[in-house]
């Protein structure tokens, strides 16, 4: 049985999808939030996540040593980790790359497959949140970049602007109310969440679509 959390706590990267409209059904983001992850069974992942981390790692290094040869400081992955500490729940995300020159710095996502805008949302989120909780980032111009295996997207500090804070907020604070929002169950989202139907029976993917109907266009 899903044990619950004795406060709420959000991932970053569950909220990516939702914020730019991929995805909406918030109920498997909400139960996340409110439950201990490694109390509730997964569905089984049959992507090749040790060939997706040697590639990920790769490309790492490869951003790294070209960011340390232009005279930056670089810091990578668990060197970023951070949790802000909300009024109704705790954001945690762990940044691929910080780096840093003078008094302005760039948070780096590296990304090896296709492009979506949750991914620039992603960066932005962490732009927001590092110089609240890691101390040596406060008051520093951060701007953003994703970096694709054949093109970077820059993102300008202006990016996290009031718009983007008020929809992250009230997000957060849905997925951190006691009661859950409704479950929106479809073919595509589902394939995505790893909730299994012991815990949402509502699972697209355990209910047989219906067949489409041939029309005339």
């Amino acid at each position: 049985m899903a044990k619950k959390r004795e406060s709420p706590y959000v991932w970053a990267t569950w909220l990516t999808r939702l914020l730019v409209g991929e995805h909406c059904c918030e109920w498997g983001a909400w139960f996340k939030t409110h439950h201990a992850s490694g109390s509730f069974d997964r569905v089984p992942d049959t992507f090749d996540r040790a060939a997706w981390q040697v590639a990920h790692t790769n490309r790492l290094r490869e951003v790294r040593a070209r960011l340390e040869a232009a005279g930056k400081a670089v810091f990578v992955e668990s060197q970023n980790s951070f949790v802000l500490r909300g009024a109704t729940a705790a954001l945690g995300g762990k940044p691929d790359i910080i780096a840093v020159q003078g008094g302005s710095g760039t948070i780096i996502d590296i990304k090896t497959g296709k492009s979506s805008p949750a991914h620039t949302a992603q960066v932005v989120l962490y732009m927001y949140a590092v110089p609240k909780v890691l101390q040596q980032y406060k008051g520093m111009k951060l701007d953003g970049k994703v970096v694709y295996n054949d093109r970077e997207v820059e993102i300008p500090a202006a990016a996290v602007n009031e718009v983007f804070v008020q929809n992250l907020g009230g997000l957060i604070r849905r997925l951190a109310a006691p009661l859950p929002p409704p479950k929106i169950a479809n073919s595509v989202e589902c394939g995505f969440c790893d909730i299994t139907a012991a815990d949402c029976p509502e699972r697209a993917a355990d209910v047989l679509a219906p067949e489409a109907e041939t029309v005339d266009f």
